[in-house]
Formats: structure tokens, sequence, C-alpha cells
């Protein structure tokens, strides 16, 4: 006897996958090995979000035989030498990159690497700035300059004490009120309270959290694989948790089209002398000129420069 249904992929160890159908069951399943090679140039061709078909076998077994066609994805470099990427998730609504000042720094060749690679998938990003009640007066005036950085491009921006995050707060509604309706991937450097804000608001601990390095002041990765939480006041609104990760790469971009995925760079450039503009020596670039006069952050620009001379991302990894 065959069956088949259609569902969601909840959660993926990479060699197994949690799938729940339309009638709300799920099912442990796997992919056999030639789908796996199928001309997908990924270490996974199934991943979190993605909706797929499963065959049940009499024997019990479920095996995913197909995967709809994805409106978009995200991916960090594999670490598969053999491989292009990695995907972290596959049709989210947003991608929210947690973003933390100090305890350990998020820089921002960092953030801006992150939305960059976001605007390239066409993922919508949004940042969270945590641990607001650790900074000290400098850090405070620092993480608002940040978010009036980011607000300006237009990319929504929160502040959280994710330790102390109540449903009662301000903090914890503003962030429910933006989720409703959504499949959200959470991300960041380790350390920065990514299963700590999951824990909150999904409201019991579905992530184990970790200690940072009093040393190196950076944290230990906690999450192990990819996975899906509805939020238990709104069961439409989903979170992702995938591993932590160091760094996202530019290793698909081609170099001309980096700067297509700076909003203020590709919306100055329009103004530059010549079409092909790399806005790094060209008489009559109009990013140049911004910089200097400061309608382009400083910061921004030198992302843009790290990421047009980085073609293989091993700094940021």
């Amino acid at each position: 006897m065959q069956d088949f249904f259609k569902g969601l992929v909840i959660r993926s160890t990479g060699s197994s996958f949690s799938v729940l159908s339309e009638g709300g069951d799920v099912h442990e399943c796997h992919v056999k090995g030639n789908f796996r090679i199928r001309g997908i140039r990924s270490t996974n061709p199934v991943a979190v979000g993605d909706n797929v078909t499963v065959e049940q076998l009499a024997d019990g077994t479920n095996w995913i035989t197909d995967v709809a066609d994805r409106k978009n994805y995200i991916v960090r470099r594999s670490t598969n030498l053999s491989k292009d990427s990695h995907i972290l998730a596959a049709n989210i609504d947003y991608v929210a990159l947690i973003v933390t000042v100090n305890h350990p720094q998020t820089n921002t060749i960092f953030i801006d690497r992150f939305l960059a690679t976001a605007e390239a998938y066409r993922v919508p990003a949004v940042l969270i700035f945590n641990k607001i009640d650790l900074l000290d007066g400098y850090e405070t005036e620092y993480l608002k300059a940040l978010q009036a950085l980011y607000s300006s491009l237009d990319y929504p921006t929160f502040t959280i004490s994710a330790t102390n995050l109540q449903p009662s707060d301000s903090q914890y509604q503003s962030l429910m009120d933006f989720l409703h309706c959504s499949k959200t991937l959470l991300s960041g450097n380790s350390g920065v309270g990514k299963s700590t804000l999951l824990n909150a608001l999904v409201g019991h601990d579905v992530a184990r959290t970790g200690l940072i390095s009093a040393a190196h002041d950076k944290g230990m990765h906690t999450t192990t694989f990819s996975q899906m939480y509805r939020l238990p006041f709104d069961h439409t609104a989903w979170l992702i948790d995938t591993p932590g990760i160091k760094g996202f790469g530019s290793f698909d971009m081609k170099r001309e089209e980096i700067s297509h995925y700076f909003r203020d760079i590709f919306s100055m450039s329009k103004d530059c002398r010549y079409y092909n503009c790399t806005h790094t020596h060209e008489p009559g670039c109009a990013v140049r000129q911004a910089v200097e006069e400061h309608r382009i952050a400083s910061s921004r620009y030198e992302s843009y420069l790290s990421m047009l001379g980085d073609c293989t991302e091993s700094k940021y990894r």
C-alpha cells in the first residue's frame, strides 16, 4: 500500500525531517539518495519551510518525493567544499538578525553583509537589538545611532532585553504584532541571545541557551538543527531557529551586483557619471561624494568595499 500527502517541513536534522501534514499530524521523513543529488547545488535539497510531497509506504516509512517551488530562501556557505551552499530555510516572510552592541559585539560589517544577502535572496530583513539592559551610557548612544541608521534605510528595528521579556511588556507586544501571520527566521552570531529570545516568545524552553566565553566574549553554539515553532498566542506565526552562524557570504553574487544590495548605495549610484561605476576610483562617482558629505554612512561604504574585495569570505566566517 502506498499513500501520499502534502505537508510543511518544520524540523531538519540533516538526515531526517519532521513534516506537518495538512491534517495537523507530524511525520518523520527521509529523502532518498538519488533525490539528494538531482541537480541541486546545496548540501540540503530539503530545508525547513519547504512545502513537500511525502510518500507513505506499507512498512511505515515516509519518503519525501517532491519539493514545491520556493518563493525565496536564504543560505550560508557550506562547509562541504564540494557544494555551493547550505539552505537555512525556505519560504520565509522575514529574516530577523539578533544584534548586540556588546557582550558580544556585532560589528557593522557583519550586519551589512547579512542585510545584503537578504536583499540578494529577496527576503525582507529586520534587526532586533538585544541585551539593552547591559549597556552603559556610551553603548546606549551607539545603539541609538545604529537604530537610526538602519531605520533610515527602511529596515524595521526593535530593542529588547530577551532575559526580561514578558507578555505584558511593550517590547513583547511590538514584536508579536510584527510577527503576526508570518514565518520569521531568527539568526545571529553565537552569544547574542537568539535561543533566549526564542524561548521567551514561544513561552517555554524549546532551545538550549549557552554561556558566554569570558575570555573572548563570544557565545558557544547551542542549536544543532533547524526547526520551526508556532507562537503560543498566534498560531499564524512561526519562528525558525537555525544553527548559529558567523557570517553570510557573497559567494554567488557577481562583483558588479553587490552595490545593488546596499539600498543607500544603489539609490545614489544612478547619479554616477558611468553606468558601470564600481564606486571605488571612478571620476564623477556620486556614491563616494555622498560618503564624503555624510549622506551615506562610512560604515556602510566600508562594508560594501569589504564585500567587493573579499571573494573568499574567510575573514568573516
